[in-house]
C-alpha cells in the first residue's frame, strides 16, 4: 500500500506546477492537523478519566485512534517529502514505511477485537468482567503489533537478501511499492488473509448478537449498530487496497488528469477515513461525548 500521493507519473513524468504543489500540500497538512487535533483531544480525554482508561472497550478504541494518528502523520510526511525532496535516504524511508505499514495493518485487527468485545458484553455478560480485563486488553494490543510486525518484517528480510549493499546507501522515492517491489504478491495475499479473518469475525459476532436472548433488546440493538459501524470502518480500510485499480481505471479514461486523480484518491481514501473514528466514539458514544466536550475547544 502506498502511503503518499505520488506526484510524478512514471509513464509521462508529469509534475505539478509550483502553485499546484503548494496548494495540495497545504490542503493535506491542514487536514492532518485538524483530524489529529480531534484525535489528540480524544486521547487527552481518555488519559484524564479513569472511567475511560479502565474500560477495555475504550482502551481498544484509543489504540485505534493512536493508529490513525500515526498513519495520518506519516502519510502526510511522505506526501510533503515527495514534493519537497522527492527522494530520501533508504534507512530513513525504511523506518517510516515499517511503522506506517504496521499501523495500517493494525486497524482491521483492532476492529475485530472491538467486535469480539462487543459480542462478549452482550452475549456473555456474566463472563465479560473475567474475559475482558484491562491486562488482557493490553496483551491483545501487543499481539496485534506482533502480528503486524510479522507481516512487514519478512519484506524487509527479503529486501536485505536480494538488494546490493549500495542500494541501502542510495536515495529512493519513499513508497511501499517502490521500495518493497519484490514482495507485492506476498503483500496482496497477506491482505486477503487478514481481511477474510476480520470479516468472518465481524459477521460471526453480528449474527450471534442478532440471535441473542430477547431479554437484552436495547443492548442488542446498540451492539448490532456498533458492529455495523465497525464493518463500515473496515470497508474504508479496504478502499486503500483497491486504490491502484481505481486510479488505473480513472487514468485510462482521463490520462491528462493523472496527478489530480492520484491526489484526489489519496485524500479520499487515505486521509478522510481517519475522521470516522472520532465521529463514532467521540460524538456517537454518550460516555465519551460527555467528557470530550470539556476539552475539544480548550
Amino acid at each position: 500500500m502506498n502511503l503518499s500521493s505520488v506526484n510524478v507519473s512514471t509513464a509521462g513524468y508529469q509534475r505539478d506546477t509550483f502553485t499546484t504543489a503548494v496548494v495540495k500540500n497545504v490542503i493535506v497538512t491542514v487536514l492532518c492537523i485538524s483530524i489529529n487535533y480531534i484525535n489528540g483531544t480524544l486521547l487527552h480525554t481518555f488519559r484524564k478519566h479513569q472511567i475511560l482508561n479502565s474500560n477495555p472497550r475504550y482502551i481498544l478504541f484509543i489504540h485505534l485512534v493512536i493508529n490513525d494518528m500515526i498513519q495520518l502523520l506519516l502519510s502526510t510526511l511522505l506526501h510533503v517529502i515527495s514534493y519537497a525532496l522527492h527522494k530520501v535516504s533508504m534507512p530513513f524511508c525504511l523506518i517510516i514505511l515499517i511503522i506506517a505499514v504496521a499501523a495500517t495493518q493494525n486497524t482491521p485487527l483492532n476492529l475485530a477485537g472491538m467486535a469480539v468485545e462487543c459480542y462478549i458484553a452482550v452475549c456473555l455478560p456474566l463472563r465479560h468482567g473475567q474475559i475482558c480485563t484491562v491486562k488482557k486488553t493490553y496483551i491483545f494490543i501487543g499481539l496485534i503489533w506482533v502480528a503486524s510486525a510479522f507481516n512487514i518484517l519478512p519484506d524487509l528480510f527479503i529486501l536485505l537478501a536480494t538488494e546490493p549493499l549500495q542500494y541501502f546507501h542510495s536515495r529512493v522515492f519513499c513508497a511501499r511499492d517502490y521500495v518493497f517491489r519484490r514482495t507485492v504478491k506476498k503483500r496482496d495475499i497477506s491482505h486477503i488473509v487478514c481481511l477474510v479473518v476480520v470479516w468472518f469475525t465481524l459477521f460471526y459476532t453480528y449474527f450471534r448478537v442478532l440471535f441473542a436472548a430477547r431479554g437484552a433488546a436495547a443492548d442488542m440493538t446498540k451492539a448490532r449498530n456498533t458492529i455495523v459501524v465497525h464493518g463500515f470502518q473496515l470497508l474504508l480500510c479496504m478502499l486503500s487496497y483497491v486504490r491502484p485499480i481505481f486510479e488505473q481505471g480513472l487514468t485510462s479514461l482521463m490520462p491528462t488528469q493523472f496527478l489530480s486523480i492520484r491526489f484526489a484518491s489519496y485524500v479520499i481514501i487515505q486521509i478522510l477515513p481517519r475522521f470516522v473514528s472520532p465521529i463514532v466514539y467521540g460524538l456517537r458514544d454518550q460516555t465519551f461525548r460527555r467528557y470530550v466536550r470539556r476539552y475539544l475547544l480548550c
